[in-house]
């Protein structure tokens, strides 16, 4: 088909579903209706009229303390010993306000959406308002309210405001249901993009599931609907007229939408939501595991068919699983009834999950899978604990161990874990296992980035306590046909990891 055949193609398909629009609707009418689905939007008139009244602009600013404010005259910037040093030291040092005591109004701009009416409330990103000293709500018809903040959650950006609903009256919207929305489905963008408050744009859901590593919950939605800078905050619409996404992010060398927009998909914004309009805060789950991904030579070293789920890395003291219910080692590949196929998926659904549920966690340990109850914990609190593990300071003197016996194997040369290694490389005394004195350059043990002073705990899933065992376990493995080796390594403070070596 000629590049004109294909244009005429495509008016004949949007002239098709003209008529979609026209029929008159109760509520905020559809994008497309089902007869015309399949020909795409004629016209989103309509639907946008019944929804711009419900998207706000955010305005926000914040004082901040600078040497500089406008208008001012900045210090001449004169050579050592000048004789005019202390005339301009008294002008422009010495009045009152000036200088360090002056600070400036700073303000930004954004978007958000109203969910509910009756309440006041309404939801934007994070980023739009952290560290705003005032926050003021925009309406469609003019109308400026004074907004206070109900609480925020960095992780997934989400915000919530509120506003008096009698100061103006208010039409707010409903979220859906983002998982039914599927790639090439159409959607609209309501926002305020470079101050530009009540702007439509359409496009379609370019890809879902996308990881662009701005947070531990990355899930979003790509749209080639036009996003730009005071797009943040503002609804992604699908074509019933329901928030499906919260547009928080673009990539753009030039800072204007060349049509990759990303969204908060509705799935994971309504919890949050919700809880920050009940709690002020995020409660979300936790099962108190360190996780690292399942790589093919993970994979096969554990004996599984393929590489999916989530391996457990380490149990952090005093979390839920902390009882021996889950093991590093392990691999989780079902949660709750969700399957986990690759290590960020395990995050995000026990997030998603109640304090204190109890749930059904299938792992694989040693190739055998089994299922698990585990209650899960408050990842907030968590936290806590985790960061208090990583607290622990490595200490390293230098001091001259002496000779121990040792074995090379892999391109490492491993030693006895006692006192003398202990103190040379800083490890805590909670550490066990066999001590990696040296790493050969360009080995397969320096590929993965091995270093001395780590100690191996265990070998194929079996534990390691002196060299010999380690030549064993190796020996045992390739004979039995095995291509790789899997580590579980233990840094001087005792947090694990697992690497896979090849034995060739």
């Amino acid at each position: 088909m000629t590049s004109n055949s294909f244009l005429r193609a495509a008016r004949r398909t949007f002239t098709a579903g003209a008529a979609a629009l026209l029929i008159g609707a109760a509520t905020v009418p559809s994008l497309v209706t089902p007869t015309a689905a399949a020909d795409g939007p004629a016209s989103v008139a309509d639907l946008a009229q019944g929804l711009l009244g419900a998207v706000v602009n955010i305005s926000t600013s914040q004082r901040v303390k600078g040497t500089e404010g406008p208008g001012a005259v900045p210090m001449p910037q004169l050579p050592e010993g000048s004789p005019f040093q202390d005339f301009f030291d008294d002008f422009f040092k010495n009045r009152p306000g000036e200088q360090g005591d002056r600070s400036q109004k700073v303000q930004s701009l954004g978007s958000g959406f109203v969910v509910d009416a009756e309440q006041g409330i309404v939801v934007t990103n994070n980023h739009v308002i952290a560290d705003a000293d005032d926050i003021e709500v925009n309406f469609s018809d003019g109308v400026t309210l004074k907004a206070t903040l109900v609480g925020t959650d960095t992780k997934t950006d989400v915000a919530v405001l509120k506003v008096d609903p009698k100061g103006h009256k208010l039409t707010a919207v409903k979220f859906g249901d983002s998982s039914k929305m599927r790639v090439g489905d159409w959607v609209m963008a309501i926002g305020n993009p470079f101050g530009l408050g009540g702007t439509v744009t359409v496009g379609i859901v370019s890809a879902r599931n996308r990881d662009i590593n701005s947070g531990p919950y990355d899930d979003f939605i790509q749209t080639d609907a036009a996003i730009n800078r005071g797009n943040s905050g503002g609804p992604l619409f699908n074509s019933s007229g329901e928030v499906i996404g919260i547009n928080t992010a673009i990539i753009s060398p030039s800072g204007g939408s060349i049509g990759i927009g990303f969204s908060i998909p509705s799935q994971l914004a309504l919890g949050v939501v919700d809880q920050l309009r009940q709690f002020g805060e995020t409660r979300r789950g936790w099962l108190g595991v360190r996780i690292q991904p399942v790589t093919d030579d993970i994979a096969e070293s554990l004996g599984m068919a393929t590489a999916k789920g989530a391996l457990v890395a380490g149990v952090i003291k005093g979390g839920p699983v902390d009882n021996g219910t889950i093991l590093a080692g392990d691999v989780i590949i079902k949660f709750d009834g969700r399957d986990v196929n690759e290590m960020r998926d395990l995050p995000r659904v026990v997030a998603e999950s109640s304090v204190g549920k109890a749930v059904d966690v299938v792992i694989v340990r040693k190739g055998v899978e089994q299922t698990v109850k585990v209650t899960l914990g408050r990842l907030e609190d968590g936290e806590k604990l985790a960061s208090s593990e990583d607290g622990n300071t490595d200490q390293d003197n230098g001091d001259k161990a002496p000779a121990v016996s040792t074995a090379s194997v892999l391109g490492m040369t491993v030693g006895e874990l006692n006192d003398e290694t202990r103190t040379k490389f800083g490890i805590a005394a909670e550490v066990s296992g066999v001590v990696i004195t040296e790493v050969t350059k360009d080995s397969a043990a320096a590929e993965r980035g091995i270093q001395a002073g780590e100690v191996i705990t265990e070998i194929a899933q079996e534990s390691v306590a002196t060299p010999k065992d380690v030549m064993d376990r190796i020996a045992a493995l390739k004979e039995q046909g095995r291509k790789n080796a899997l580590l579980m390594l233990a840094s001087k403070t005792g947090e694990l990891r697992f690497v896979t070596i090849r034995m060739d």
